[in-house]
């Protein structure tokens, strides 16, 4: 099985969940950093991977998808610029990638490609199963690709995360599990700062995506006066036009990333035990270190 991190995400929960008053010898927080190892002992435990990759944003705001849509998460510059309160988390970043690279595990990006159209490059050319253990919803649109994928669905933390397929999918918005991504395309994702079509929320989108399965059969439907749509979607749909013409290619992971070489079965064989355990004990993950070891098997 090969089980796909999408990292960020991972850190993220692990920072926000777990207590702040973890800290390395130098007296620096390290709740992301032991949440994290916490996590992905915990996963790697419950699955058994035989292949792991830490994927990581090359750029978290790709230029070929700002120039696409200018807005595409710029409320994130706009909230970080308005922070006042000292960062926390991205001094934890580089000690965490350091402790992978010590536990052999393969870290992979691609310079302007986020972590999505990373993990999805990555799955595509899987010939095992594949699970995604992430937080991010838009990574549902990958079980349209295969029978043999599931998102490990973070949302509810590690212990009680949800295995997403595709029953899952079609019985929680009441689309075509292989429909996600237009569904998302169309409601919108306000995290990204992306609007969606206009005026169209959940129901609306979840009515027009199980008549449709893109969007060039949308728009055709519209300009034709379709009965499949409503006539207020036929409007919306018109009236935002510009947004329904890129909101497809905006919203669907590439899958053709030029990615760097790689070998993510071959952790065991690259990991330095004795440097991995004096890091751990330098930032003070206590037994974090030995969970960890004990699931990736490291000798």
């Amino acid at each position: 099985m090969r089980l796909l991190i999408d990292s960020a995400s991972l850190w993220y929960r692990a920072f926000y969940g777990m207590p702040d008053n973890f800290h390395s010898k130098e007296g620096e927080p390290v709740n992301a950093i032991k949440g994290f190892y916490e996590g992905l002992a915990t996963l790697v435990q419950r699955y058994r991977p035989t292949e792991i990759g830490i994927c990581l944003d090359g750029q978290w705001r790709p230029s070929w998808r700002v120039a696409l849509f200018p807005g595409y998460k710029l409320n994130r510059v706009d909230a970080n610029e308005e922070e006042e309160e000292p960062d926390l988390l991205t001094p934890q970043i580089e000690p965490l990638l350091q402790l992978a690279e010590l536990a052999g595990l393969e870290i992979i990006g691609a310079d302007d490609y986020e972590a999505d159209d990373v993990i999805a490059t990555l799955a595509l050319a899987s010939k095992v199963p594949v699970r995604v253990a992430t937080g991010d919803r838009d990574l549902f649109q990958l079980l349209q690709y295969s029978d043999d994928l599931r998102i490990i669905y973070l949302a509810k933390g590690i212990t009680s995360h949800d295995l997403v397929d595709r029953d899952y999918v079609s019985n929680k918005y009441l689309i075509p599990a292989e429909r996600y991504a237009l569904y998302a395309a169309i409601r919108g994702d306000a995290s990204d700062g992306l609007p969606g079509i206009r005026g169209i929320g959940e129901k609306g989108a979840a009515a027009i995506v199980s008549q449709f399965s893109s969007f060039n059969q949308i728009i055709e439907a519209a300009k034709n006066e379709s009965p499949l749509l409503k006539p207020l979607h036929r409007k919306k749909i018109l009236e935002d036009l510009d947004y329904a013409l890129i909101a497809e290619k905006l919203v669907h992971c590439a899958t053709d990333v030029p990615l760097p070489e790689h070998n993510l079965s071959a952790w065991q064989d690259k990991s330095d035990l004795i440097a991995f355990r004096k890091l751990g004990k330098d930032l003070g993950l206590g037994s974090t270190v030995e969970k960890t070891i004990a699931a990736l098997d490291l000798q």
